[in-house]
């Protein structure tokens, strides 16, 4: 039986969860945000479709599968995704390593 694929929401304009305002071949990730466990492609999209301001996941949950993977829709934890040196660790497809100037808006930072 095939694992459903989570659904994507926001400004998308591909299957691999690229949106209108990261776009480039390697921006391929979507984020599960923690204040309303949906996935989007980024901070901009989840400020522009959901009701509600954008909570962090706290350092204690790291470990919850919160990444996905545009190209095979794999699910990584919090803490694959900060390790895997901007690589799939499933299909090795690269990841945007831009995408961690903006961490600190989607992970509580270490003190």
């Amino acid at each position: 039986m095939n694992k459903s694929v989570p659904a994507v929401k926001g400004d998308t304009v591909d299957s691999e969860t690229r949106c209108t305002h990261y776009h480039t071949a390697k921006d391929i990730i979507a984020i599960k945000f923690y204040c309303c466990n949906t996935y989007y492609p980024c901070y901009q999209c989840h400020n522009g479709h959901a009701d509600h301001a954008i909570k962090r996941w706290p350092k204690a949950m790291f470990n919850k599968k919160a990444i996905l993977c545009g190209v095979c829709k794999h699910e990584l934890s919090i803490n694959e995704y900060l390790t895997c040196n901007s690589t799939c660790p499933h299909c090795r497809s690269s990841f945007n390593p831009g995408c961690s100037l903006h961490a600190h808006i989607y992970f509580e930072q270490k003190s």
